[in-house]
């Protein structure tokens, strides 16, 4: 049987051609310069067939929601249904100029100003903001919004942002990005954010805002987290909440009522968009009324019976090219609408019971750094497999040679040998049951022959690479054997 993996290069042949260049049917430009040409270029001689094969194989080699379980925790790796993709796709939407006149887009702006009306309320705040085209896109708005209302109110010299320990790296990096100092706060011996030690860094008067995330990156709701926003206005700050984990409160939880001053919200993660690879993303924030003047620049208004566009009285700016992603927004829009309230809380309500079905099965084997009930996510901490040479990095390649993509590994940073599985909503039972069969049995592995797990992953089209160095040094050019 042919080899499917040899290279293209390999399978050439003189003489053999896969396709007929058509004739130029626009006119012939110059040459370059001719030290940029090369009399010989070596390219590959294929058939049709041979190519057709070879990328084709080449597809299957990828990993994703619509292949398979991918139980990437703090990600949000759910199946989205194809029919928000078409919405997305339908030529008015997808073929729409953005500096259409708004008399000829008053359809894509209806779509866009109840979409702001749905996440606003859904947050519990007064105003939504689509522009940002990240969640850390959407964070970075965020905190312009907090840094012009606290030069508004004459606190500018305020320049310390706190963040709990165990927040997303995307937090701090953005505070420091919007030129405020961090200040890191751990948690308690329970998963919550250390009261205590919040009140510390509260005490010197420098506060600008809290960002935290909830549920935490722990997957954990904070017990503590109306005490946490009452405490920080009480200190002149305000709080910022990493909406990245939303579908643990969807239908729910109103964060604003919490006391959150603006939260942004991945619509690439909870709202029914494909997530990975890059993008595409949208990080639309929703604030307070005392922070509504201060969005980002445009947003969507109804006056006078037409839809138009609004710069906010006091908006810090321009955040992204245009109104955002746009298509994000259509299939948002179309997921909010398709589940209404009631689907929403049921999004939610399977988020939480699918990742406790999890947990329950094998918190046993594999250790919590929490013994309480998650949220959305589960981190395991298998410290115990150490004794037996075995570390969270040759479970998760392990788990390769069972089908499955590897969770989340190492992160939040304070779990030792952390492995975070996110379930999500959209897989069934049977899945879940059969991760968690897989899972047992690399449990068993790890004490009757650990070297398995050290040499894994064993099926895949390569073995265990050097991360580090594949990340900082990528081999991608091909060259031909000598």
């Amino acid at each position: 049987m042919e080899d499917k993996r040899r290279l293209l290069m390999d399978r050439s042949q003189p003489g053999r051609r896969g396709t007929t260049l058509p004739l130029c049917d626009v006119p012939e430009s110059a040459l370059p310069n001719a030290r940029h040409l090369r009399d010989n270029l070596p390219m590959p001689e294929v058939s049709e067939p041979e190519i057709v094969r070879y990328f084709t194989h080449l597809s299957q080699l990828n990993y994703g929601v619509d292949t398979g379980f991918y139980p990437l925790g703090s990600c949000t790796m759910k199946y989205n249904p194809k029919l928000h993709e078409d919405a997305a796709s339908l030529p008015g939407f997808a073929n729409i100029h953005p500096l259409l006149e708004g008399d000829l887009s008053q359809g894509a702006l209806q779509l866009m100003h109840e979409l702001q009306q749905a996440l606003a309320e859904i947050a519990g705040l007064h105003r939504c903001s689509l522009p940002p085209v990240a969640g850390a896109h959407g964070e970075y708005a965020g905190m312009h919004v907090i840094r012009a209302a606290q030069i508004a109110r004459g606190q500018g010299h305020r320049k310390t942002v706190i963040i709990p320990d165990s927040a997303h790296g995307t937090n701090p990096a953005t505070a420091a990005m919007c030129g405020f100092q961090v200040a890191s706060v751990p948690a308690d011996g329970d998963g919550n954010m250390d009261l205590g030690k919040l009140r510390e860094a509260l005490a010197g008067g420098d506060v600008v805002a809290l960002m935290i995330t909830l549920p935490s990156t722990l997957g954990l709701f904070d017990r503590n987290i109306v005490e946490i926003c009452r405490i920080v206005h009480a200190a002149g700050g305000y709080v910022y909440g990493d909406g990245a984990n939303l579908n643990a409160l969807l239908g729910r939880v109103k964060m604003g009522q919490l006391g959150f001053d603006v939260v942004h919200m991945n619509l690439h993660k909870t709202f029914t968009t494909p997530h990975g690879g890059g993008g595409p993303g949208s990080g639309a924030i929703s604030v307070s009324r005392e922070l509504a003047s201060f969005c980002a620049t445009p947003v969507v208004t109804f006056r006078n019976g037409r839809y138009q566009l609004e710069t906010p009285d006091k908006s810090f700016g321009r955040i992204s090219t245009f109104h955002g992603n746009f298509g994000n927004l259509v299939r948002a829009y179309c997921y909010v609408r398709m589940l209404g309230a009631a689907g929403l809380r049921e999004v939610s309500g399977n988020a939480v019971l699918h990742a406790n079905y999890i947990q329950a099965k094998l918190k046993k084997t594999f250790g919590l750094a929490y013994q309480r009930h998650c949220m959305h996510e589960v981190v395991f901490s298998p410290t115990h497999f150490k004794k037996h040479g075995v570390r969270s990095l040759d479970v998760a390649k392990r788990l390769i040679d069972y089908g499955y993509h590897p969770p989340t590994m190492y992160f939040p940073l304070v779990v030792e040998e952390a492995l975070m599985v996110e379930p999500t909503e959209t897989e069934t039972k049977e899945t879940l049951d059969s991760f968690i069969e897989a899972m047992e049995k690399i449990a068993d592995e790890v004490r009757t022959s650990p070297q398995v797990l050290h040499d894994a992953p064993h099926n895949s089209p390569v073995g265990r690479l050097d991360e580090a160095r594949a990340a900082r040094q990528p081999d991608l050019r091909w060259r031909k054997a000598v």
